[in-house]
């Protein structure tokens, strides 16, 4: 499994991330985690909404069943989204991560990220939550999910401890970061700046982008998942024909066409599917020409200036 720097830190984990997200779905969750760490997957991303908490109580009991040691692995949570509303306060990110270790079974979480902005935020008070849970030992590293550059910078204001990663949607078929850069100076529909450059503000201040979804799919209300899709058969087709060359699957490739981006990322495989895991850890290092990166990126629909 190929390791990626985790932001800023000396740290070094693994470049395909297990999303918890359906761990409710599943029916086997000892043979999902014990199949993803035997594959090099040894990052699992939780929130404290999914399933209302119920996919982290599976995880961690599915834990304790399996073969996998605590310390072996890196667990990932975040907290920030409420029902109805986003809560940065003091009081509900420490409660949140206090509700995650109980769920969770652990003593403590490697990495904690604020989920969603809260335009309410006072980075005062993050920073105080941030001091109390890492001076207790339940949390050792910290950053943000889908958070743009100055938000990001508001809260460096206060908070002490480097921001190590953004989780950020991103995938052959969600590209707007990257169109973004390549039509700048243009006024067409691909050079609108929708994320403040935070591509390029991720590289700069060496922040981990932890790409979601990235087999979704969105045109106007059109969405769901591109590969095998139908409706896009130019697209599926190059990537049965690049996969075939690495020997490897279209879905390995898709994962690996992110991970082929200097930018320092992360994919986060949200899938429950033993073999899909499989899939994805062995194409993670695979390394794409950029022959082959662009003749992905023209073929998803993307017009180069």
């Amino acid at each position: 499994m190929k390791k990626i720097k985790f932001g800023s830190s000396d740290l070094q984990v693994a470049a395909v991330v297990l999303g918890c997200m359906r761990m409710k779905e599943t029916e086997n969750p000892v043979e999902i985690i014990e199949t993803a760490y035997e594959n090099g997957i040894d990052f699992f991303d939780h929130a404290d909404i999914y399933a209302d908490g119920d996919c982290e109580t599976i995880f961690g009991r599915t834990l304790k069943e399996s073969s996998i040691k605590r310390e072996n692995i890196h667990i990932q949570t975040k907290c920030g989204i409420r029902k109805g509303f986003f809560d940065f306060s003091k009081e509900h990110i420490i409660e949140s991560v206090e509700g995650s270790l109980r769920r969770l079974g652990v003593d403590y979480i490697d990495t904690l990220l604020l989920h969603r902005p809260d335009t309410l935020v006072e980075p005062e008070e993050v920073a105080a939550a941030f001091d109390q849970l890492e001076s207790a030992g339940k949390v050792i590293h910290f950053g943000v999910s889908n958070q743009k550059p100055m938000q990001i910078e508001l809260l460096r204001k206060s908070v002490k401890q480097p921001l190590l990663a953004n989780q950020l949607q991103f995938g052959v078929m969600h590209t707007g970061m990257i169109d973004q850069g390549l039509h700048e100076n243009m006024v067409d529909e691909a050079s609108v700046d929708h994320d403040d450059s935070i591509l390029d503000y991720s590289r700069l201040k060496d922040m981990t982008i932890q790409a979601w979804s990235p087999y979704q799919f969105q045109i106007g209300s059109f969405k769901g998942v591109f590969m095998g899709n139908k409706n896009f058969p130019k697209l599926n087709a190059k990537l049965e024909e690049i996969a075939e060359a690495h020997n490897i699957t279209p879905n390995g490739l898709a994962a690996s066409w992110i991970l082929r981006h200097p930018a320092n990322m992360q994919v986060i495989a949200g899938t429950m599917n033993v073999g899909r895991i499989k899939e994805i850890a062995q194409a993670a290092d695979v390394v794409l020409s950029r022959e082959e990166w662009y003749d992905i990126y023209r073929t998803a629909g993307n017009i180069l200036p």
